[in-house]
């Protein structure tokens, strides 16, 4: 475990980033990502689109293909022709997260979701999975924002669950959840277990990085 001086535990609240965090789903949105580019002619292998799992879609699509604002919107309205009926139920929570939420929650920790994924696809996974009842609060993109910033979900999240800089952490796995953290004033913890290419997370300034839930959950609750 990479971790710098902090003591993590003495934040009571906790917030999850959803993809690649929390929920595996790299098979749907690879699989659907590759459906929206193939509508302009390209094509990619779906290891080659890992990248798009976590970060906010429309920032992605212009990174990776160059195109404008309203090119990644219409991009990102393709996607979702096949990821809502289809590509939401490509996706199963990672081992252990059950186990985890039950440490934090015993330990009095405040539990939030702070995702870039639409915060009624989350709801909906979440349900179905009977993981829903362990956060206190699920934020998400809203798909009338357009182009949703991360910083900003985060920032609705600790709003909701009266947190401060002092009190929140957020628990993500790419740069993009250490970056957006980094804006509201709060630390991120990167897992390994996610989407971020190795030395991302460092990189971007996470204060500690985890190898598995066990890790994390000694972390956040250590005596």
């Amino acid at each position: 475990m990479y971790q710098k001086n902090t003591a993590l535990h003495q934040r009571n609240t906790v917030l999850f980033d959803f993809d690649g965090t929390v929920f595996d789903t790299v098979e749907g949105i690879t699989k659907c990502v590759q459906y929206a580019i193939r509508k302009h002619g390209w094509d990619a292998e779906l290891n080659d689109l890992r990248c798009f799992a976590g970060p906010p879609l429309s920032e992605k699509f212009m990174e990776v293909y160059g195109v404008t604002e309203d090119e990644a919107l219409q991009l990102v309205r393709e996607y979702r022709e096949r990821y809502v009926p289809i590509g939401v139920y490509e996706s199963s929570p990672f081992e252990g997260i059950r186990e985890l939420l039950e440490t934090l929650k015993a330990a009095g920790k405040t539990v939030g979701i702070a995702t870039s994924k639409p915060q009624a696809l989350a709801e909906l996974l979440l349900e179905q999975s009977r993981l829903k009842d362990y956060f206190d609060v699920i934020v998400g993109s809203d798909p009338h924002l357009n182009n949703d910033k991360k910083w900003q979900i985060i920032t609705r999240a600790m709003e909701h669950c009266a947190a401060d800089t002092d009190s929140a952490v957020l628990i993500g796995d790419t740069k993009y959840d250490v970056l957006g953290a980094a804006r509201c004033g709060i630390p991120c913890v990167g897992v390994r277990w996610g989407y971020a290419a190795e030395g991302e997370l460092e990189e971007a300034g996470a204060v500690a990085v985890v190898e598995s839930m066990e890790e994390l959950a000694a972390l956040l609750c250590r005596e």
